[in-house]
């Protein structure tokens, strides 16, 4: 049972400034929710989420910088989310990441209501399933993917897949390696190589994913046992397997 005293914090996240003005006019007429903050872009709403603690993100899908898929990628507990965007080919995947609800622009008045009483209905229950697992699922279907995100406390660190040297394996992390710079990501192995190219990343190691445009030779190091040495000088091992899957694509 909700609590008519409670108030939904609410987050406005769109690039452009007239839909935020539109939404805070029809926000305003609902009287259990509140607006905390605007953010014209994913990295700010990042940060915004995680300094305002807001019950519930107004998320743009498709802003330059960072989709709102990405920015719900990034937060490790995200809040309920009405996504708006005038694209409604997103709408499946909006709700594979049981968003409240979607608002596809242009909207009245009286839809928005609509998706805040279901927001604030739901305010206080725990979420519908698991946010990251469902948001993993969406990006293997569209790998492979071109860049790779990587949150640093309040930064966020976006890697070119094309500046990717290889990936090691860190216990629970990843770390990327590239340009001679190493971000450490929360993921595992395999789940970063799903969403690879598999013509252009190979497993090479169970704690290593190459980049074969890097590769400058493979040496035998001992029987059964290989090294990649890359264009920069660095060594890798490779497994027998590895080598297998290797010399299919060189």
């Amino acid at each position: 049972m909700t609590d008519e005293s409670r108030t939904l914090r609410a987050l406005i996240v769109d690039d452009e400034e007239l839909a935020r003005a539109v939404l805070r006019e029809h926000v305003a007429a609902h009287p259990h929710v509140e607006i905390v903050g605007e953010c014209a872009n994913g990295f700010e709403a990042v940060k915004a989420v995680a300094d305002l603690k807001p019950d519930l993100l107004f998320l743009d899908i498709q802003m330059p910088k960072l989709s709102g898929f990405e920015v719900l990628e990034l937060l490790p507990d995200p809040p309920a989310v009405i996504f708006v965007t005038a694209f409604d080919q997103y709408a499946v995947k909006a709700f594979n990441v049981h968003a409240v609800d979607y608002l596809l622009k242009p909207f009245s008045e009286e839809r928005c209501r609509e998706a805040l009483d279901r927001a604030w209905m739901r305010l206080g229950q725990p979420p519908r399933g698991n946010v990251q697992a469902l948001l993993g699922e969406i990006r293997k279907r569209d790998a492979p993917v071109e860049r790779i995100l990587v949150r640093d406390g309040a930064r966020v660190h976006v890697v070119p897949v094309d500046k990717l040297d290889y990936v090691e394996a860190q216990d629970d992390y990843v770390c990327l390696h590239s340009e001679g710079k190493r971000f450490l990501k929360e993921q595992t192995m395999g789940e970063l190589e799903s969403l690879l190219d598999p013509s252009r990343f190979v497993r090479i190691h169970r704690s290593y994913i190459l980049n074969i445009e890097r590769i400058a030779r493979v040496e035998l190091y001992a029987k059964d046992s290989r090294i990649a040495i890359l264009q920069s000088g660095t060594k890798l091992p490779v497994s027998r397997s590895g080598y297998a899957r290797l010399s299919e694509l060189l």
